[in-house]
């Protein structure tokens, strides 16, 4: 059976609390209405290869067609195809490297080891000067692939492009193939050379003159970027113009790619431009009446299925601030125009709900929040369908955060559910996958990798307003904690005791429904209060002497009864949450200390009694685990006293007990019923015999057959 959330304790239904709740709706609407965009909304939806199921929509205005993003990737294409590379001559390149060649050239000649006996080296200074001259004058360069692959055309003339040459601040138009690159410098010389007649040693010359070879022509890549830039901003978003009166949608006509477009650009200039017609301030009114509609109904769903939230103004807060914080950060989104809304991570929100409260809870706040974001977005349908299916796979993803691990397996469902949502749109909308951009799969991705910080969340709201999560929970349940640390040191006894306690109430809320977690982490410290004085409680007593001989019963009582609200102070010192409070303050709810109270009784037999001293101050149990909680406390301390423990001896001790507890009203204020008190009853009988280990009757001879 899986965990139900924690039932929190109702606040005073009082006057006050009343209008504190009113104005705390009242807040939230208000800041909720300053949040969102005001600007109007198109009131026509409309998918592209559906049919238009609206009036004839005719244009009110004269406005222009919006181009598709495939139309702008077009025009950039095409703009960027046009656009011709910068180069800067170095005029002192081509000076220095040949005034070089003339200077390095005799030593180079003279260690060369060349038989030099018949050639002049003025010869070879003469050759070099003039092919350097040639490349230098041709101008040598390096060939950008990017200008080079523009082109479908594979033959080696498509690898030349043309470029603007900047030389002493002249641009000139030129093309690479006109100019040289440093293999075709080589190519170069390997043509020239047999023509050098006077050159005997030519391989030696081109060698050298290698050395000499450089770039002179260099590509200026912040000046062509620029230009690119520049003419990429000048390039139109819109084409063409619908005229006012012009037919853009015909009712029952499929939507056409060309009158989608139509649509879009209207949609656009009717709410960026706010060509509405009426007041701004009608507006405003009505998104408080939409929003005050949506509150009123999450508040009706509180007050019908979760009476706990509803009068408790703290747990209200909570959900109020998660309600306004996405929505503030949608508007965000929205007014500073982010690429894609889908990078907001929406699924956060039922993430903290369902772990903080319940999965009826999430769900009911989840559905108002993508219904009013959807007011607000563009391509609603689109927008609110993806939210809501990926919101409720992360809340039936989550049944319980217990592991680590589990919020990233959410995580990865959530992502998995996006990603095939938004797929299976993209393909029924235009019938293609070829439509599919994977870019576009990428905000779905850092969204789910933000909602991640759920968690942190989920532990602020605990310590800010003091609610528990199965986290704390378990963390709680940690018998190495500091706080039972201490009671199996001081009190060992009253230890072991909360063990039995905590196995047995767990075990019969598994059986009956309810949240095992909970009330084992109430049954751990139900008896904390007892580290006071622990000797005053015959669990922890190891020797005969008695504490409560020396007193009267009156102080007796009190002493035991005392443990509950030194239980509760001790509780509060080590800031355990209320939810574990109450189960220290229920575990005896009003019950007497019947036997100081008989001794009392019996040894003043014409006294008048004052019940009041050895009664608990209470209160009773309010829910499922509080009561199953006091059942199994009080059997477990019972069957203690069990000289010779037996199946009929701890079958009566359980049914007097419980029996005890319904004649004194102990359960009127739990949702327990008493089929959950039969189970219970059943399970604790079960255990008890199985600690004792009571043997079972198999005389066959008893048996009815």
């Amino acid at each position: 059976m899986g965990r139900l959330k924690i039932k929190y304790r109702r606040e005073l239904n009082t006057t006050e609390n009343l209008v504190r709740k009113i104005g705390l709706i009242l807040i939230t609407i208000i800041l909720i209405c300053i949040f969102l965009p005001k600007q109007p909304r198109f009131r026509y939806e409309f998918q592209k290869g559906k049919v238009w199921n609206h009036e004839n929509l005719i244009s009110p205005y004269n406005f222009a067609i919006l181009k598709t993003q495939e139309e702008l990737n077009a025009d950039k294409k095409s703009i960027l195809n046009t656009i011709q590379p910068i180069y800067n001559a170095n005029t002192t390149t081509s000076k220095e490297q040949i005034d070089q060649f003339n200077t390095d050239l005799a030593e180079k000649w003279q260690s060369s080891k060349l038989d030099t006996t018949h050639e002049n080296i003025v010869d070879y200074r003469n050759a070099g000067n003039a092919i350097l001259s040639h490349l230098y004058g041709k101008g040598i360069l390096s060939l950008n692939n990017r200008f080079q692959n523009r082109s479908n055309d594979k033959s080696p003339a498509s690898k030349h492009y043309n470029f603007t040459l900047i030389q002493d601040k002249v641009a000139s138009q030129k093309n690479t193939a006109d100019c040289y690159t440093i293999e075709s410098s080589y190519g170069y010389m390997d043509e020239i050379m047999p023509k050098l007649t006077k050159i005997k040693q030519k391989s030696w010359l081109e060698e050298t003159l290698k050395n000499y070879i450089t770039i002179n022509y260099i590509y200026n890549d912040q000046q062509t970027e620029a230009l690119e830039q520049n003419a990429i901003a000048n390039i139109s978003a819109t084409r063409g113009v619908v005229q006012k009166g012009e037919l853009i949608a015909e009712k029952e006509k499929i939507i056409s790619n060309e009158t989608y477009q139509k649509l879009e650009s209207l949609r656009k200039v009717y709410e960026d431009e706010g060509k509405i017609s009426g007041n701004q301030n009608y507006v405003t009114l009505g998104q408080f009446l939409i929003i005050s509609l949506a509150l009123s109904i999450l508040m009706v769903f509180l007050f019908l299925f979760r009476k706990d939230i509803y009068f408790n103004n703290r747990l209200l807060v909570i959900i109020m601030i998660v309600i306004i914080g996405m929505l503030a950060v949608l508007s965000w989104a929205i007014k500073i125009k982010i690429p894609n809304l889908y990078y907001i991570p929406f699924c956060a929100v039922p993430i903290i709900i369902r772990i903080l409260f319940d999965t009826r809870v999430a769900l009911n706040i989840h559905l108002l929040m993508v219904l009013l974001a959807g007011l607000f977005v563009p391509n609603s349908f689109e927008f609110v369908f993806l939210q809501f299916m990926a919101g409720i796979v992360a809340i039936y993803s989550i049944k319980t955060l217990v592991k680590r691990e589990q919020l990233f397996i959410s995580s990865a469902i959530i992502l998995g559910t996006y990603w095939i949502a938004y797929i299976g749109l993209v393909v029924t909308r235009n019938g293609s996958i070829d439509t599919i951009y994977w870019s576009d799969l990428l905000p779905f991705f850092v969204s789910v990798m933000i909602t991640l910080l759920a968690y942190p969340m989920i532990y602020a709201f605990e310590k800010l307003f003091g609610i528990v999560s199965d986290l704390t929970l378990m963390e709680l349940t940690n018998s190495n904690s500091k706080l039972l640390r201490e009671l199996s040191f001081k009190a060992p006894g009253t230890f072991q005791h909360s063990l039995q306690v905590a196995n047995l109430a767990e075990a019969a809320i598994y059986k009956i429904g309810g949240n095992p977690l909970l009330v084992r982490a109430g049954a751990l410290y139900h008896d904390i209060g007892k580290l006071t004085n622990p000797q005053f409680f015959i669990e922890n007593q190891r020797t005969e002497k008695n504490p409560h001989d020396e007193l009267s019963p009156e102080q007796s009582a009190q002493i035991i009864i005392s443990h509950v609200i030194k239980g509760v102070d001790i509780a509060k010192k080590h800031q355990l949450p209320d939810v574990i409070l109450d189960f220290i303050r229920t575990h005896h709810g009003t019950t007497r200390v019947d036997y100081f109270y008989n001794v009392f009784v019996k040894n003043n037999p014409d006294k008048l009694v004052d019940e009041s001293l050895f009664t608990y101050p209470g209160p009773i149990p309010f829910s499922k685990e509080t009561a199953v909680l006091m059942m199994a406390d009080s059997v477990e301390a019972a069957s203690r006293a069990l000289k010779e423990p037996s199946e009929e001896s701890i079958n009566n001790l359980v049914d007097k007990i419980i029996e005890h507890k319904l004649m004194r009203g102990q359960f009127n204020n739990s949702n327990i019923t008493l089929k959950d008190i039969t189970e219970s009853a059943v399970i604790f009988k079960a255990m008890l015999k199985s600690i004792y280990h009571v043997r079972v009757d198999y005389d066959l001879s008893k048996k009815t057959m």
